[in-house]
């Protein structure tokens, strides 16, 4: 198992880190010749529904190290009343709010705190929208670590009342989520805390991996022509395209790439407004994001350059919805049964305008990623003694 940085190539041995001096993203890489001996898809049937029936493309070596919840292997539910509403061959959704703590964040913070948990570290710290809060605090808490989480002061407050119950030390920054970032970055040498968040280390984006590998199982081994994934940091969407490279170097599926398609929503829309001016580079909004404070709400994605690298190789794009559009989506969805978080309502909406615009073609299979549970977003109080801090000095 070694690291390979997505963007120079350059080569390294495994280690907690996430991104090269050179912008690029290290990715994890597996003896596949090894991989392949050992998870055949006749193993597989007989593993537990576990993401880590997949053990062998995880980069967790101490198989007794692994801090486990339950999460993984979530229904893929077909939409065939919908899809015959539209001009698209079938729709699925895959529901990741069935996850532990109700959301696919479950899946990162799994392998996350096991790395953790292999290498004796015992205070982690993560800036989070929500949902990557409550999934450390969660994590932390079975592995007996110390978890601090930092949220926008507008973070939906049943996030920050699971975190406090988990038992985190949790703060409310005045700012955004690259602000709870920086104060994490300011304050890990003196707390001794380890940044377990989006791009600062391997393990979330692994995890997250075995959506991919889940999907493509549960679709008989048969991979979507579309996918449309709710885009913030981006680590699931790089997670889901990693995951389809490796099944294929394994001969596990075949033929062509699913066209990726990211979403967001308008107010916060770097990615769509890299790809409409065709740029390799994600350029930061000038102004502070308008958008509702949800998962897709980053307005610097660290991996954004590997985020555009996947839309073009595959031939995908990038799609803005708006609030009112999300809510529309999410009330679709709910009709068929779907508790679906303002991400998935998004990915919803957009599935509305690809059908309009002629991107989705009659005879596509599409996957839609509903990312949480539509209840950890209702309007509910976050404690009052949390305290609002703006940077790290006022932590003290």
């Amino acid at each position: 198992m070694r690291m390979v940085c997505s963007a120079c190539s350059k080569s390294r041995a495994f280690e907690l880190i996430g991104m090269c001096d050179c912008g690029g993203v290290w990715m994890v890489e597996y003896d596949l010749d090894r991989v392949k001996a050992k998870m055949t898809r006749e193993v597989l049937q007989r593993r537990p529904a576990s993401m880590w029936r997949y053990r062998e493309l995880l980069p967790v070596q101490n198989q007794q190290a692994v801090v486990s919840l339950g999460e993984g292997w979530t229904p893929l539910l077909s939409l065939d009343r919908w899809a015959k509403s539209l001009p698209v061959g079938q729709i699925w959704v895959k529901r990741e709010e069935q996850n532990p703590t109700g959301s696919f964040k479950a899946r990162g913070f799994s392998v996350a705190v096991s790395l953790l948990q292999e290498r004796s570290i015992r205070k982690a710290a993560v800036p989070s929208n929500g949902n990557a809060a409550s999934a450390l605090a969660a994590y932390a808490a079975r592995a007996g670590i110390e978890a601090y989480v930092f949220v926008p002061q507008d973070c939906p407050g049943m996030f920050v009342r699971e975190a406090v119950s988990f038992g985190a030390s949790t703060w409310l920054v005045d700012g955004l989520i690259h602000d709870a970032g920086k104060i994490i970055e300011d304050g890990k040498k003196e707390h001794g805390w380890f940044n377990v968040g989006t791009a600062k280390e391997p393990g979330r984006l692994e995890g997250k991996k075995t959506m991919g590998l889940e999907m493509a199982e549960q679709m008989g081994w048969q991979l979507p022509d579309v996918i449309l994934y709710p885009t913030g940091g981006g680590s699931g969407l790089i997670g889901i395209w990693k995951a389809f490279r490796e099944l294929k170097a394994l001969g596990l599926v075949q033929g062509e790439m699913p066209r990726f398609v990211s979403v967001q929503e308008e107010g916060c829309t770097p990615i769509v407004d890299a790809v409409k001016k065709q740029t390799t580079q994600v350029i930061p909004p000038a102004n502070p994001p308008a958008s509702s404070p949800t998962g897709v709400r980053v307005p610097r994605p660290p991996a954004g350059a590997l985020i555009l690298s996947i839309l073009r190789e595959t031939e995908g794009t990038a799609v803005a919805v708006t609030a009112e559009e999300i809510a529309d989506a999410q009330r679709i969805l709910g009709a068929h049964g779907i508790s679906a978080s303002p991400e998935g309502g998004a990915v919803a909406a957009a599935l509305l305008w690809l059908c309009d615009s002629g991107f989705i073609r009659s005879d596509d299979r599409v996957v839609l990623f509903n990312t949480a549970h539509a209840l950890k977003y209702w309007h509910y109080p976050a404690p009052r003694e949390i305290s609002v801090i703006r940077e790290y000095r006022e932590m003290e």
